[in-house]
């Protein structure tokens, strides 16, 4: 054979390979020809297509991570020797109105999930609808709540019917990209962690039939951490465990319900979560390869919640229950102190993971891909502000009610009510004197008398003296959902705003006008757009918004917003909700990811409730605040 023949015949191979690769990647049914047996727990090791397969999972969820950072995290997993993706799937992102369904952008699942197959990675789908996962309402919509006989996680027909329409519209999606219909999806985790919360015999039931009855056919889990072992399973469906240390009486239990089946850890917990007013949590990066060790030599299948924790952007944080009706709420970072960082950032703990993990590979691992650049940007000056109260003109229509109604039943968003942010309640005193939420505020209510700041009202301060003044006045109280609480039973009580009556001198009030203040993106647009601002000539009032320019030369790069000088807000970067700032901490900076930056000028809106230093400052390193080890 000639070289230019040699030439041709190469072209020609290389061609077919491409085709085929092609018609691999957009037809599963070519993939499914050679799929004949799925995953199975039929015996102490999983098998795949009869042959043994040890889990190595990693979790990283979709929602917490830019869409143009999809590829980017998941080849880290892979070079990390991570062989199975683990998600949730958050119905309140997918439904934000009952019957309104979102998939795209973002949030489109299923060019996630065909990524992670793309990439070689066997998927472990959780779609709850329960998800807890330190998220708003354990990802459960707010709208559920507007009924005031609702039972969330039970068989109540108000919450199985709106699961039920749910599922039809998320499984039909997924269904297809099943293992054995060519897809990377290798197992379902029915609901999460019910045994913990254990209220309704028939509910676990329920959640796998309407699993299985919409076409889901492959291996079936559970998994429960060990306050509620036993408690959560479900006949038909494999139980797993979750911990941060391992606790052989535990082991021992999977051992003794299921003998001879799979042992797997569904939630290896490599960091923790961080609530405001706390310490940032760390896990030491020994103390955590340890136990992984530990867990592969009991010939364990594992998967390490969080491999890579992402951000909590928006008003998504969820948050902790201390005890009726204590709560507080989880930050707006996710790093979770896992083996990627926030940013994506390779740490001690991914490298000694990957060390580990290369031992149960017959083949290299991947290469590391590179890093993505951060830069320091200059200070963005603010040059304009407008106050609260100027900018209800650009809320919806403000709502007159004789008594204080909830957020969720006031009648916004096509009667679903308001899920996230702020509510202002306004209404007219003729006095002075002793104001008491009866702990009525859900969660914390900045006081205002005529449009002056008084004090504040949350679940440690129920009652204060307001200022005595001349004839009619106008009382205000600016009510923020912090965050609904993700985990626990107290998840039916998570209505926000002002959930009863408020006293006055023992008096109750009434006839109020309600303004929310959800500050969605059409808001934030308006705002953006209006001739309504005022120069920084003028001196600004608070709560406001207040507008900055950040200049990106050339190609953008990751950065952190630092407000130093600041005291607890919000920042919006080009429409962009990034998450809520609080100078009580732990957390003193915000992640800017690259993709939602532009050259030229950025918009940076930033509302604010009590004071500003006048700039906002970039750099390139996150600061959590002072640490804390788990225990």
């Amino acid at each position: 054979m000639s070289l230019k023949q040699r030439y041709v015949f190469l072209l020609i191979l290389l061609g077919v390979t491409i085709i085929t690769y092609e018609l691999t990647r957009s037809f599963p049914e070519t993939r499914r020809m050679n799929r004949v047996e799925g995953l199975r727990a039929l015996s102490p090791q999983f098998t795949l297509e009869k042959k043994p397969l040890r889990i190595l999972g990693g979790s990283i969820h979709y929602f917490r991570v830019p869409r143009a950072y999809w590829e980017d995290r998941l080849q880290k997993m892979k070079a990390c020797g991570i062989n199975t993706l683990t998600t949730y799937v958050p119905w309140n992102l997918h439904e934000p109105e009952q019957g309104v369904f979102n998939f795209e952008g973002d949030l489109d699942l299923e060019a996630y999930l065909r990524l992670a197959a793309n990439l070689g990675l066997w998927v472990i789908l959780r779609p709850g609808p329960y998800i807890c996962s330190e998220w708003e309402l354990g990802g459960l919509p707010s709208w559920l709540l507007r009924d005031e006989k609702m039972k969330l996680r039970t068989t109540y027909l108000g919450f199985t019917d709106a699961v039920n329409s749910f599922f039809d519209h998320l499984l039909k999606k997924v269904v297809p990209l099943q293992y054995t219909m060519g897809g990377p999806i290798i197992a379902f985790q029915v609901e999460n962690e019910y045994g913990a919360y254990a209220t309704d015999e028939q509910y676990m039931l329920f959640t796998k039939e309407a699993l299985l009855s919409r076409g889901i056919t492959e291996l079936l889990v559970t998994s429960d951490g060990r306050d509620g072992q036993g408690r959560g399973g479900v006949k038909g469906a494999l139980e797993t465990i979750n911990f941060q240390k391992v606790h052989p009486e535990h082991i021992k239990f999977l051992d003794e319900i299921q003998p001879e089946r799979p042992k797997m850890v569904m939630e290896y917990w490599s960091g923790w979560f961080d609530t405001w007013e706390g310490l940032h949590h760390v896990f030491a990066a020994e103390k955590m390869a340890g136990v992984v060790e530990e867990i592969l030599k009991m010939d364990m299948s594992i998967n390490i919640y969080m491999f890579h924790g992402g951000t909590n952007f928006g008003f998504m944080n969820g948050g902790v229950d201390f005890g009726r009706p204590v709560a507080k709420p989880i930050i707006t970072s996710y790093d979770y102190d896992a083996p990627l960082s926030e940013a994506g950032d390779y740490t001690t703990k991914y490298h000694l993971l990957r060390n580990l993990f290369s031992q149960y590979h017959t083949e290299p691992l991947p290469e590391l891909p590179s890093l993505q650049e951060r830069k320091a940007y200059q200070p963005a000056v603010i040059h304009k502000h407008l106050s609260l109260w100027d900018s209800l003109q650009f809320t919806d229509k403000p709502f007159k009610s004789e008594k204080p109604v909830n957020m969720e039943n006031l009648p916004l968003n096509n009667n679903n009510g308001q899920s996230y942010g702020y509510t202002l309640y306004e209404t007219t005193i003729t006095a002075g004197g002793i104001l008491n939420s009866q702990n009525n505020v859900r969660d914390r209510a900045l006081v205002f008398v005529d449009k002056q700041f008084v004090g504040v009202l949350d679940f440690k301060t129920h009652e204060f003296a307001l200022p005595d003044g001349e004839g009619k006045r106008t009382l205000g109280l600016l009510v923020e959902n912090s965050g609904r609480v993700n985990y626990g039973k107290v998840l039916d009580e998570q209505r926000k705003g002002l959930v009863g009556d408020i006293l006055l001198n023992n008096h109750i009030l009434r006839d109020f006008i309600i303004h929310s203040l959800e500050m969605k993106p059409d808001f934030v647009n308006r705002l953006e757009s209006s001739d309504h601002w005022m120069s920084m000539r003028h001196q600004p009032s608070f709560p406001g918004f207040f507008q900055a320019k950040l200049h990106v030369d050339g190609s953008p790069k990751d950065t952190f917003m630092k407000l130093d000088g600041w005291t607890k807000g919000v920042a919006f970067v080009n429409g962009k909700n990034l998450g809520r700032y609080w100078t009580v901490g732990p957390q003193q900076t915000l992640y800017v990811p690259a993709p939602w930056l532009h050259k030229g000028n950025n918009q940076v809106i930033v509302f604010e409730e009590q004071k500003t230093d006048g700039k906002i400052q970039f750099t390139t390193s996150p600061d959590y605040g002072m640490t804390v080890d788990v225990q």
